[in-house]
């Protein structure tokens, strides 16, 4: 992991790359943001960049030995602690090294926690760091650096931590070894023992700015810019939203195709079509359904906001501009708000089991009324 490979947060990584050129890496790092912003990335390419051995431009080799064992996650002096299930009498992270490798790979930029949890292979638990992850974690960082200058321990959400685990770690981040550098990365760092995280030199990190992320989903998927921003929009800044929103994209299609339906459909009062609608909006089930009519709702506004002609208000993919530069002006002052609330009202009840057909259809005759104001 290189500091370029980090999306947005220039300032935290100037930070931290400071820091290293200055010998002045705390002991204790605390790394923290709310979730879907890259800190276990930025951890792990300062680890990176602090053991390279051919730094240039500011940043790690991503060439030199050191730099391929970290980006194999098999640097002998990097270690990783992060939370668990319990597995025995003295589960620790080691337990779990082979779904942690698989969990890493599958999400370099940006942890996925919901990911984590349907590898440890229970999507109900609630992780910890136990005991006996502590005493494992001084075993390791009373020893000597193996090929490094320093050791380094990566632990991933700290506010994981056990009263008993948070305890017995305290002194070995108040009294480290002289080698030794820790670098805890925090999704709620408000929730760490207080007296851990007094001790911790902090960062914070921020959301990426819509730019960062679309030029990110550009990058990696090589999509339209437009598309791009679209998709970006609606994730406010959580780099995981927006890739799940990317891969939500063939819903989308499908969601846009309906929405275009119905509008036309309610435009023309054809009936029998809407009923058929309906039904066809029905068999998404629930949760598909209420994605639907929030889909319905953001175009509603996105069609209103059109009719401004400020193009950069406006988060559509190329495939809804088209269809909204003819569709824009039967969305106005007279109808926009009441349309909101005919598709917020009709999520509400789906979500409280109503019957979704006579929902839907209720709905759709609603909009034959509105569309025409």
């Amino acid at each position: 992991m290189k500091f370029s490979d980090i999306i947005g947060n220039e300032r935290a990584v100037a930070q931290v790359r400071s820091m290293i050129d200055n010998e002045r890496l705390p002991h204790a790092l605390l790394l923290h943001g709310q979730p879907g912003v890259p800190k276990l990335a930025l951890a792990r390419a300062a680890a990176q960049y602090l053991d390279c051995r051919n730094r240039h431009d500011g940043d790690s080799c991503g060439e030199c030995p050191s730099c391929l064992q970290h980006q194999s996650l098999n640097h002998a002096d990097t270690y990783f602690s992060y939370p668990i299930v319990k597995k025995g009498e003295t589960p620790v992270s080691e337990d779990f090294s082979a779904e942690w490798k698989e969990f890493l790979e599958a999400c370099p930029l940006v942890e996925d926690y919901e990911l984590w949890l349907s590898l440890l292979g229970n999507t109900n638990a609630q992780p910890m760091l136990y005991k006996a992850e502590s005493d494992n974690i001084v075993r390791k960082m009373t020893m000597s650096a193996y090929s490094s200058r320093y050791k380094v321990l990566i632990l991933w959400l700290p506010e994981k931590m056990n009263q008993e685990c948070a305890n017995k770690l305290l002194k070995i981040i108040e009294e480290p070894n002289d080698d030794s550098k820790f670098i805890l990365v925090s999704d709620n760092s408000q929730a760490i023992l207080p007296t851990i995280f007094s001790r911790l030199q902090r960062v914070e990190m921020h959301k990426p700015t819509l730019e960062d992320i679309a030029r990110y989903l550009v990058n990696k998927y090589g999509i339209d810019h437009q598309d791009a921003i679209a998709l970006a929009a609606p994730a406010d800044g959580n780099v995981l939203q927006a890739e799940r929103n990317m891969q939500l994209d063939s819903e989308t299609k499908e969601f846009h195709s309906y929405f275009v339906a119905l509008m036309r459909q309610a435009y023309s009062r054809d009936l029998p079509a809407l009923k058929a609608w309906s039904d066809d909006i029905a068999d998404f089930k629930r949760e598909k359904s209420r994605r639907f009519l929030a889909y319905c709702a953001r175009m509603v506004r996105e069609n209103y906001i059109y009719n401004l002609h400020e193009p950069q208000l406006n988060y559509l993919t190329r495939e809804e501009a088209q269809f909204s530069s003819r569709f824009a002006p039967f969305i106005n002052e007279q109808n926009v708000e009441k349309m909101l609330t005919v598709f917020n009202d009709a999520s509400t009840d789906i979500a409280g089991n109503a019957n979704a057909k006579i929902v839907l259809f209720d709905t759709a005759i609603k909009i034959t009324i509105l569309i025409k104001k």
